[in-house]
């Protein structure tokens, strides 16, 4: 199992992700993602909209705004119940989530007994105000999820795309929860984003729509390169559902702090397009086209979290191993991020086997021409071994060398991340053999 205290070094070193306002000392549990992290976190939401919405022709997206309407929110049920359960330590006033410690115990930040008040139920909706003035009519809230815009704008989504049920509505965005207590880097955070879909069905065929959608997300985490070992799918019990929900799955995953929850898989049923068509007066009900029945659509939740997903897909990219002696004598410990090719920051580095402008003129002239096509590196300091290291440590899938013989034989040599084998190939013949390996 991968040491989150590596990875955590790794993410700052390489610039996957460090830790917001830095040089202000912090902010609690705030993280930025730095130049690698930023093309990783576009990836994975960048594919993650091709597979569910692009490459299916029952989804269409929407990028809806962070602040709605208060009355979305009442609707919703969230301000009277999106909460939880908060106590407090009388002794140093560390503010704990009551269903997640030993209230017997001692306090893990003084270490006295005794001291927890009584749980007391904490709203955490994101509070803020529009207009010039603070007062209750200037109240907003930033949205604690992406899926209530999309029941929202369900009927003008259905009506101007012209789709018919089933379909789906499918967003990437922020989300904003004023969690009590935060943590585990990038796992729970108080500002993250989330790549859901809500799956719009005809009452009837909820079932089949669920497992479908279940069998898709496990094909989704196959491809981002995570081993079903570490998988495990929580059906979560009558008692512990939501009271519209016939059925939920958690997918959770094996972090090295705990079996906790990747991903929800939810039958809402038509709660939502209910409590909303009931508090705004739209008729929110779908006529079928063919039969002519109308009826309230029921609605299947695939819920992934993109930060989640990032921390996941580098805690499965990370080993560490022996590297051979084979190159140019880098024999120590090698670190290799080993990314899913479509999910790589970079997916080539371009490596000039010397500084000298012979070299490095028509090497950075490549990557020029390579970067039309791919995320591509240039990198000509240190030695050609350590230039490798540093490509396995952030997860480049090729490293190309352009040497002496470069010049005459107008061929250069192709080095495989995950193998280190080498292979000699002419520049007329490279954009195809990337291509062919990359498989885009």
């Amino acid at each position: 199992m991968t040491d989150m205290d590596k990875l955590l070094s790794l993410a700052k070193r390489r610039g996957f992700v460090f830790p917001g306002s830095d040089i202000y000392g912090g902010l609690a549990n705030s993280w930025d993602y730095g130049p690698l992290g930023a093309e990783l976190k576009k990836n994975v939401k960048d594919a993650w909209w091709d597979r569910f919405v692009r490459q299916r022709g029952d989804m269409v997206g929407i990028d809806a705004a962070l602040i709605m309407n208060p009355k979305v929110w009442e609707a919703s049920g969230h301000l009277a119940n999106f909460s939880d359960p908060l106590t407090e330590c009388t002794a140093c006033h560390t503010r704990y989530r009551a269903d997640q410690i030993d209230m017997s115990a001692a306090c893990a930040n003084c270490g006295k007994k005794g001291t927890f008040t009584e749980p007391a139920q904490f709203n955490m909706m994101l509070k803020t105000f529009l207009g010039a003035k603070e007062g209750t009519e200037a109240v907003a809230y930033f949205r604690p999820e992406t899926a209530q815009s999309m029941f929202a704008d369900f009927k003008l989504v259905q009506e101007t795309s012209r789709k018919r049920l089933p379909f789906g509505i499918a967003q990437v965005g922020k989300a904003f929860r004023n969690e009590i207590t935060p943590g585990n880097f990038i796992f729970r955070t108080r500002e993250f984003e989330q790549m859901e879909v809500e799956y719009f069905v005809h009452p009837d065929d909820w079932e089949k729509h669920f497992e479908a959608w279940l069998q898709e997300l496990k094909g989704w985490l196959a491809f981002c390169g995570v081993k079903e070992e570490n998988l495990h799918y929580n059906e979560i019990s009558e008692a512990d559902r939501a009271f519209y929900s016939k059925r939920t799955i958690d997918i959770e995953y094996k972090y090295p702090f705990g079996l906790k929850e990747l991903y929800g898989l939810a039958y809402r049923g038509d709660y939502d397009l209910k409590r909303h068509m009931e508090k705004s007066g739209a008729d929110l009900r779908y006529t079928d086209p063919v039969t002519n029945e109308k009826y309230l659509p029921h609605v299947i939740e695939p819920s992934l979290g993109v930060d989640r997903t990032v921390l996941v897909v580098m805690l499965e990219a990370y080993h560490e191993e022996q590297a051979p002696t084979s190159e140019e004598g880098e024999n120590d410990l090698r670190v290799v991020m080993r990314f899913p090719k479509a999910l790589a920051p970079y997916k080539i580095a371009v490596l000039p086997l010397s500084k000298k402008e012979e070299l490095a003129v028509p090497a950075a002239e490549l990557a020029a021409s390579l970067r039309k096509r791919w995320a591509t590196d240039y990198d000509e300091t240190q030695s050609i071994g350590k230039r490798y290291r540093r490509q396995d440590e952030i997860g480049t899938p090729y490293c190309i060398t352009y040497d002496f013989d470069s010049l005459q034989d107008q061929a250069v040599t192709v080095r495989d991340r995950d193998t280190m084998k080498q292979e000699r190939v002419k520049l007329s013949e490279l954009e195809a053999y990337l291509a062919t390996n990359l498989g885009f």
